[in-house]
């Protein structure tokens, strides 16, 4: 197959898409347009052993420099598309540029959601951390002492958190909600990550609103809260969400519904066009999600790229994610929204522990920190839509295999 393929977004799910075509045999022009002047790199280090100075920019790469003049990518790096000529089938970059395409790709990720100029979002030392160059601004600031303000107990946060105390900075973490992973966990699983954090020294407030950041000179200098306290607070790391990248889409007026709208091969409403990764959404076992992930950028690429091609599939994930804080590695299979009945499963080892939700009898999905095998074991049981006996997994004396 030939003709002219555009992918807009340079992130996992973009080199995904564009490294398919090549494996699949496709000869026709191929353009990477990315909006951030560094080739396509991992993003989940950024806010762990990048940002502890672990490992430098050049491990982050997903591909060798070499790759992609190797496989025939014309990869556009710091060029931002602006728009997306439907009729005459043109991507129009932010350098006047206009790329002509036969079949386009969206893949084009998600930002992250700051806080508005009135609360101090704009102040000098307040960060998100999202993209390469958003570690490398704070961590100059990240120094043993230094007063950190996370805003935001969702795993981005929680991270941020444990990366500051690692770094020995004073470090004080607030969320609105009731309690911290309110919106992607059970409560058992929340109550973990609390004790984990306290237990390292963090500041940790539940049902604590922030009324403002704090400024002298454009510079933070602290914050103020709801019920009036202030304090103060050298740097500010804002976690409180993202946002999927739909903008192009909808001014070329294809369907977005939390997302850009793809069927269930990744088309979008313009079947010249396909969708994946943290912009898209796609229905999935009666329900239209959006999933933030590695795997999905991943596999969800693969499958867009075979959409592409006139090969398409049905694309029916087993969702997984993981998490590293502190010396806990929490990984994830399914999604626990719908449970009804929670599971705690002590591990083998002191500290690992899983959480198992339910809806019913149905297992809907694993959290399991420092445990490997419950992990591997419950996502090879939702692959096969099994569900265990809740009873013998909350009994440490069962052994897992003979749970189900």
């Amino acid at each position: 197959m030939d003709g002219r393929i555009v992918i807009i977004g340079g992130g996992q799910a973009g080199l995904e898409i564009a490294a398919t075509l090549r494996a699949e045999g496709f000869a026709g022009a191929l353009a990477l347009v990315c909006a951030e002047p560094a080739p396509p790199y991992q993003r989940p280090p950024l806010s762990k052993a990048y940002l502890l100075g672990e490992i430098g920019a050049e491990r982050l790469w997903l591909r060798p420099p070499a790759f992609y003049a190797e496989a025939g990518i014309d990869l556009i790096l710091g060029v931002a598309a602006v728009a997306i000529d439907r009729a005459g089938r043109r991507v129009l970059l932010a350098d006047g540029r206009a790329l002509p395409y036969d079949r386009l790709a969206l893949a084009g990720g998600a930002a992250p959601r700051r806080l508005p100029a009135a609360m101090g979002g704009d102040l000098a030392g307040v960060h998100t951390v999202r993209a390469l160059a958003d570690v490398d601004a704070m961590a100059p600031a990240m120094a043993p002492g230094a007063r950190a303000l996370v805003v935001g107990g969702g795993y981005i946060g929680l991270e941020a958190a444990a990366v500051a105390r690692k770094r020995g900075m004073d470090v004080r973490l607030v969320e609105a909600a009731p309690r911290i992973l309110g919106r992607v966990a059970p409560g058992e699983t929340a109550d973990y990550f609390r004790a984990l954090h306290l237990g390292h020294g963090v500041d940790l407030r539940e049902g604590a609103a922030l009324g403002a950041l704090e400024g002298a000179g454009g510079r933070l200098v602290g914050a103020r809260m709801a019920d009036g306290e202030t304090f103060p607070a050298d740097l500010a790391i804002v976690g409180v969400g993202v946002a999927p990248e739909t903008a192009l889409a909808e001014a070329a007026g294809l369907a977005v519904e939390n997302g850009v709208a793809a069927d269930a091969a990744c088309a979008t409403s313009d079947p010249a066009i396909v969708a994946a990764g943290d912009c898209a959404s796609f229905p999935w076992r009666g329900r239209r999600v959006r999933l933030e992930s590695v795997q999905n950028a991943i596999d969800m690429g693969k499958a867009a790229a075979m959409t592409l091609l006139g090969r398409p599939a049905v694309y029916d994930p087993t969702p997984w994610f993981w998490s590293d804080q502190y010396d806990v590695k929490l990984q994830i299979a399914g999604l626990s929204d719908g449970r009804d009945r929670v599971v705690v499963r002590p591990g083998a080892r002191p500290g690992a522990q899983s959480v198992w939700s339910f809806a019913g009898d149905r297992l809907l999905s694993v959290d399991a920190m420092n445990d490997a095998r419950a992990f591997m074991t419950a996502k090879r049981w939702l692959e096969a839509g099994v569900s265990p006996d809740a009873a013998r997994i909350a009994d440490p004396a069962c052994d897992l295999k003979d749970a189900a």
